[in-house]
């Protein structure tokens, strides 16, 4: 699976056979999407049900869903989960200010099917975006493709221009909002646009999707020394503290 990471050229970097891909992107209206909220940064409640990937040696993620924009995308990575697909996976490719990747069985980017079998569409919601700390599927061409293989953001801070940037050359439009966000947090706006399934958001161990994100790797991106997933676990979030984002961890 591949993604396609536009900084100079467009359509430079290959991120896993099964990864992100795609430099077109789906035409949004301005009007349709200064109505909706970014929804990454929203607290899970009580007693919710979410999904902790229990990363070897480093601790845990814990990451909020979206069930109600993208229920297909949820219940494919929530079976999975309790299937036990993950358990001792790597994280097969890791770009530091990009994002981690794991999910793949074959551990090179090019295996991973989804609960059903083969490929699925999880669709697209403009309401989450690839802030740090989002959870999307890794895909071979667009949503349609979506399996097993997932990615999580994490990213710098973006100037105006790079955003103005991403507008011009490939038709993504941002709100007030998601400007506010990826100038103050970071993140990867230039996959934002409607080709990746953004389905999940950390919320409590980014510091360590951080950590992960800047290990040692080989030229293929993968990390010198493997990085495990033990398990990933779905649970009921128990009201414990909530830290989207990085200068959450800053102060410890």
């Amino acid at each position: 699976m591949t993604i396609c990471r536009p900084v100079a050229c467009l359509c430079a970097l290959l991120l896993t056979a099964a990864a992100f891909t795609g430099c077109s992107h789906k035409h949004v209206t301005l009007d349709h999407l200064e109505q909706e909220p970014v929804l990454n940064y929203t607290a899970p409640a009580e007693g919710e049900e979410i999904v902790v990937i229990h990363v070897r040696d480093m601790g845990d993620v814990k990451i909020k869903l979206f069930p109600e924009l993208l229920p297909e995308a949820c219940e494919n990575f929530t079976t999975l989960a309790q299937n036990g697909y993950y358990d001792d996976l790597i994280f097969h490719r890791v770009i530091e200010n990009f994002m981690i990747q794991g999910g793949d069985p074959k551990a090179d980017g090019t295996g991973g099917e989804s609960c059903w079998g083969g490929e699925f569409d999880g669709g697209w919601s403009p309401q989450l975006l690839h802030l740090p700390g989002a959870l999307a599927y890794a895909n071979s061409a667009g949503t349609a493709t979506d399996g097993s293989q997932f990615y999580i953001v994490t990213g710098q801070p973006m100037p105006e221009s790079t955003l103005d940037y991403y507008t011009e050359e490939l038709n993504i439009y941002y709100t007030q909002e998601a400007r506010s966000l990826y100038g103050q947090y970071g993140g990867y706006a230039s996959l934002d646009g409607g080709n990746y399934t953004v389905f999940g958001q950390v919320f409590d161990g980014l510091d360590i999707v951080y950590a992960i994100s800047q290990v040692d790797t080989d030229a293929n991106d993968k990390p010198r020394d493997a990085v495990y997933i033990d398990s990933v676990t779905v649970e009921q979030y128990d009201g414990s503290a909530v830290r989207f984002y990085p200068a959450d961890y800053a102060l410890q």
